[in-house]
Parts: C-alpha cells; sequence; structure tokens
C-alpha cells in the first residue's frame, strides 16, 4: 500500500471523531431535496473541502424528471385550545411533513387527524414523511402522542414557501495523472437523520479533504447531490462526460453498528466489485455481499440501462433494515465515531487498491449480454426511458404509503418494487421471465408491472 494511504489509515480514529462532531454541526438543520437548508450545509462543508456549488431554476427538464418548485419553512406548529404548543417544528425538524404547503387554520381532531403520521410499531419516535410531488401538508407525531390526542379545537400552522427557485448541487473535484475518474456520490437531501445520511455526507467531505493532497492516477469526483432528482439532474447536465467514470461508490447508511455490506454494480463483476470484495475479507470483519437490485438509492440511476455504470454501495446495514430507519431515532448517539472511523478505512483501502491496479484490470463489461436466446411463450421488452427511472408519480404508477397500488383498471394489483425491477432489466436482453428470477418476484407480479408501463408507453416489446 501506498505510504500516503498508510499516514491516512493511522489517522482514521482522530477524524472518525472529526466526522462525528461535523455531523453534530450539520444535525439541527432542515434539509430537503430544494431550498436553504441544502444551502447551508453546503455551506459548512466548504469549511472543509472547496466544493463548485451550481443552482438549477425550477421547471428545469432533466430527463423524466422537471425541477420542482423550491421549498423553505420558517415554522410549524399544532395548539390546543389551552394555546399549548402540542407538536413544534423547532424542537424537531422531522415533526413537518417535508414539502408541506403553507397552512394556517384551526380544526377539530377529527379533521386533523388525516394529517397526522405515526408509526404505531414505533410508538415513541417521529417518523420521517415527505410529500415532494403532490402538494399537501400534514405532520409527523409520536404514535403514544397521536392516540392521547384529546377531542378539541386545534391551531395549525405550517410556515412555509414553495415557489420557483432552484435545486442546489455541489461537487468537488480531485484532478489526477489520469482523465479516468472515480465517483462518490451522497445525497444531502435529509432533514435531522445521521446514518441515512448524514453518514454518507460526512464521509465524502472527510474522505475529499485526505484526498486532495495526494498525488494520484485516477481523478476522483465527490457529488453532494438531493437524492434521486439530484443525481438524475446531474447525469442529464454531464451525459456526454460519464463515460470517463471508471469505477464508483454511492455513500448512505455508513454510520450504524452493522457490519459492513457491499451492494455490487449492475455490472456485477466490475473492477469496483471486485476491489471491494477483496478489501473486506482481507478486513477480518464479518460483511455481506449482494448482487445488484433496482431500489435502494442513487445506485439505481448511475446503473440505469442507458447508463450501466460501474457503481456499487458500500454501506453497512442497507436502509430499511435497521429500526431507526427514517425516524428521530436516526440520531446523534445512533451513529457513532468509531463506525464512520471503520467505514472510512474500507474506502480508503479500496481506492489505494484502485490505484494500484491502475491500467492493469481487462474488462469484459456485459459478455453475458451479447446473445438474445430466443424463449418460447416469454416476453421481451425495451425501456423507452433507459437514462434514469421515469418518474412513475405522474403516470399514476408510484404510491405515497406503500409498495403495492392499484392498477387503472382496478383489479390487478401491481407492486411498486417489481416495476423497478422490469424497467432496469427491460435492455433488450432480459426476458420476464429472467427479471422474475432475478428478482424473486413471481412471474405474475412481473408480467403486471410490465404490462402497465407498457399501457405508460415506458416500454416496448420487442
Amino acid at each position: 500500500m501506498n505510504s500516503n494511504f498508510q499516514d491516512i489509515l493511522i489517522k482514521i480514529p482522530e477524524i472518525g471523531k472529526n466526522m462525528h462532531e461535523l455531523m453534530t454541526e450539520l444535525f439541527p438543520i432542515c434539509r430537503s431535496i430544494t431550498g436553504n437548508g441544502v444551502r447551508q450545509s453546503l455551506k459548512i462543508i466548504q469549511n472543509h473541502i472547496s466544493l463548485n456549488v451550481s443552482e438549477i431554476p425550477s421547471g428545469t427538464e432533466v430527463f423524466d424528471w422537471t425541477i420542482p418548485r423550491e421549498w423553505n419553512i420558517n415554522d410549524a406548529y399544532i395548539k390546543n385550545s389551552k394555546g399549548e404548543k402540542i407538536v413544534d417544528f423547532k424542537n424537531s425538524n422531522l415533526h413537518v411533513l417535508n414539502y408541506s404547503i403553507p397552512i394556517n387554520t384551526k380544526l377539530s381532531l377529527q379533521e386533523l387527524l388525516p394529517h397526522l403520521h405515526s408509526l404505531p410499531e414505533q410508538p415513541n419516535v417521529i417518523p420521517y414523511r415527505t410529500s415532494y410531488y403532490k402538494e399537501n401538508w400534514g405532520f409527523c407525531i409520536s404514535h403514544n402522542q397521536l392516540i392521547n390526542l384529546q377531542d378539541d379545537e386545534y391551531e395549525v400552522v405550517i410556515d412555509s414557501t414553495l415557489e420557483n427557485g432552484s435545486l442546489t448541487c455541489a461537487e468537488f473535484f480531485i484532478r489526477g495523472e489520469s482523465e479516468d475518474e472515480v465517483l462518490f456520490s451522497c445525497y444531502t437531501c435529509h432533514p435531522s437523520m445521521c446514518n441515512d445520511n448524514l453518514s454518507g455526507v460526512v464521509l465524502c467531505t472527510f474522505l475529499a479533504k485526505y484526498l486532495q493532497n495526494l498525488k494520484l492516477k485516477y481523478s476522483y469526483r465527490f457529488l453532494f447531490v438531493p437524492e434521486t432528482i439530484g443525481t438524475i439532474t446531474w447525469l442529464s447536465q454531464n451525459e456526454s462526460s460519464v463515460k470517463k467514470i471508471k469505477h464508483g461508490l454511492v455513500a448512505y447508511c455508513v454510520g450504524d453498528p452493522g457490519n459492513s455490506s457491499y451492494k455490487k454494480s449492475r455490472k456485477g463483476n466490475a473492477e469496483i466489485d471486485q476491489v471491494v470484495v477483496e478489501v473486506l475479507k482481507n478486513s477480518g470483519d464479518e460483511y455481506n455481499v449482494v448482487d445488484f437490485f433496482p431500489t435502494g438509492s442513487d445506485e439505481r440511476q448511475f446503473c440505469s440501462p442507458g447508463f450501466n455504470l460501474p457503481m456499487g454501495a458500500l454501506v453497512r446495514t442497507f436502509a430499511p433494515d435497521f429500526s431507526q430507519y427514517h425516524t428521530s431515532a436516526d440520531n446523534t448517539e445512533f451513529v457513532k465515531a468509531e463506525y464512520l472511523a471503520d467505514t472510512l478505512s474500507k474506502y480508503v483501502k479500496v481506492i489505494s487498491k484502485l490505484e494500484d491496479n491502475f491500467g492493469k484490470f481487462k474488462s469484459n463489461d456485459n459478455e453475458e449480454f451479447n446473445k438474445i436466446v430466443s424463449k418460447k411463450n416469454d416476453r421481451i421488452f425495451l425501456n423507452l426511458n433507459p437514462k434514469c427511472e421515469p418518474q412513475l408519480g405522474k403516470r399514476k404508477l408510484y404510491h405515497d404509503v406503500g409498495s403495492q397500488i392499484p392498477s387503472q383498471g382496478g383489479q390487478k394489483i401491481l407492486n411498486q418494487f417489481a416495476l423497478l425491477w422490469v424497467l432496469n432489466y427491460s435492455d433488450g436482453f432480459h426476458y420476464l421471465s429472467d427479471i422474475a428470477k432475478l428478482s424473486g418476484y413471481d412471474l405474475i407480479d412481473i408480467e403486471n408491472a410490465a404490462n402497465a408501463l407498457l399501457e405508460s408507453n415506458l416500454l416496448k416489446e420487442l
């Protein structure tokens, strides 16, 4: 291993503490996919690295999506008839349905209840809920508080704005000897939750901070963008240069006490996949490796069939497999400096190995896709929007609450995750039976999803 990387590894425990300190500083800020919370967070990160920040105006078309209006919030609360604040945004920004439109009214308990969200199975925590692309308002509270609400008149105030503005993205670039790039991506949109995903933000910040002074063969690019819409935006604006990306990792959920886990790229056997698995094997720790699946975080955009970039996800516990996921329990006590440090050390070892391998790895990408073998009574499709996933909400194929939605005819039940599997693997090489086998879903679920996508003009049957 290069001595420069050894020097970083020696400092890892101290860096882990610094990462946790930055996380604690960022934790109170209310972030969303747009707005001043993101800008405030990026300004703090710029105390560590010099970011190139860009603003993409509302209404900009990015592949199948449109940059939404910008959301900002000043305050929100619910008062009972005695004038007591029983829910207060200033105590936890998770209390407000993210992207809530402004509201100032008085409601009975029965009128208020449809706008309250809780988790009956976790009665003591505040859930995190959003409504980015459908105008709505609401509050999130613990279930214990919900069931104890009195029949009363409540004053309900959300002091927010939703108006034309922009989406804020940031990059940090380290130029190496080669134009070939290694890409690291994290998302900046989640409010006060640490593992998902302030942990990814602080890991990328300090990884960039310590790499920038090294002599490197690869160039390194770090993205700080809102999840989904930010990555789609970046890809749409950098489509001509993504061929430079030779390896990449999406950083999220990297600070919990679970074992390290790796989700392979869609390619399955890219160099980044082999290197990460080797680093995990050599760590001496227990670890988990899974094949690519088209849900999760932004790896599903980078690995959409129109790009199929060698991007994996090196995490600890995959979301939503920890009970603190998307709740107020995902806090600065749940994420520890030692876990952040451990994950950072593995990222550093991956980079060191990539640098050592520079110019030596021979790719055999997509050999398994070179030939279509006819299958009797099977169907095969081509995704007509292969560059990132299409926006399903505007086609009424996305449900805000659960993964099961009725089809437009009202007879069949569509599995939302099956829709994503069919979209990602409708590349002209995978039959529906192949997709069913890969996903683990029943063939009927895959067929229903394909038919719905075909009706929405998102697929073409070959």
